[in-house]
């Protein structure tokens, strides 16, 4: 086993780039095996999928509407979103099914990606964090769907009705364009998936010694503006959607100010081993 690291650690910088390459290329494989089987599922993943959240009936918005009973008011219940689809481009349906096709390849793939790049930064790890690649893939991929049910189920649904409602001038008709739509609901379920995966992206950087929980905590109120940048482009420009939006990922802040405390723990208890 040494000697398998030894000989890995020797390889030249266009070894590990043909490396990386075979690595992007199973994982594109994956995607776009997906993707063929959700372009095939056409009726399921537009019509009982993405197009869900503009019907009234949506489970979000029955679930708001039970709340707001609950305080004596309805003023959270939703009768209708009030606008209508439209194709005018040529290709804009056959674009849009594509690009929505890769969309939930990459989601459903996403485990077997993250198992590709493990198996790339592996051999620049220690044997005992390499046994732990197992946990990894089903932290990271649990982290990341959880996000895109996040984005589906609340993100999508606030933009959707906010968006939907909204009107300068009873002049102006709401038909929107099939593309804007979908790209709405794609953005917000694969946003808010990404922005989930922050523990990881803390976890590999604490490791690297870019970061520390000490810095994690002194620009702890910046981080909170950012998140609140964040929520903002990804929400509707109202404060309890931002609110909504933005507390799961302070939450997720905190959370890696704790697994930071554990990786750099680690690293001082092998350096005084090592000693």
């Amino acid at each position: 086993m040494a000697k398998k690291i030894k000989e890995e650690k020797e390889m030249s910088f266009l070894d590990h780039v043909e490396i990386l390459r075979w690595h992007l290329v199973r994982s594109t494989a994956v995607v776009f095996i997906f993707a063929i089987g959700a372009f095939i599922m056409k009726d399921f993943v537009f019509n009982t999928i993405l197009f869900a959240p503009k019907d009234a009936n949506f489970i979000t918005y029955r679930f708001f509407c039970e709340v707001s009973k609950v305080f004596g008011t309805d003023g959270l219940c939703i009768d209708n979103i009030p606008f209508t689809f439209q194709s005018l481009a040529m290709a804009e349906q056959f674009s849009v099914h594509i690009w929505t096709s890769l969309t939930v390849g990459f989601i459903i793939g996403f485990p077997f990606i993250i198992w590709e790049f493990w198996k790339f930064i592996s051999p620049g790890l220690y044997e005992q964090e390499r046994k732990g690649a197992s946990i990894f893939i089903i932290i990271s991929s649990i982290l990341f769907f959880i996000g895109v049910l996040f984005g589906y189920y609340l993100v999508t649904p606030l933009s959707v009705n906010f968006l939907g409602n909204y009107s300068v001038s009873e002049v102006v008709e709401r038909n929107i364009t099939i593309g804007s739509y979908i790209s709405l609901v794609r953005s917000s379920s694969l946003a808010s998936g990404l922005i989930f995966e922050l523990p990881i992206v803390m976890f590999f950087l604490t490791k690297m010694g870019l970061i520390t929980p000490d810095f994690l905590k002194k620009y702890r109120k910046h981080a909170l503006v950012v998140v609140l940048i964040l929520a903002a482009i990804i929400t509707p420009p109202d404060i309890i959607s931002q609110v909504i939006v933005g507390i799961p990922i302070m939450v997720l802040y905190e959370v890696s100010i704790i697994i930071s405390k554990i990786v750099v723990k680690r690293e001082l208890k092998k350096e005084k081993q090592n000693a």
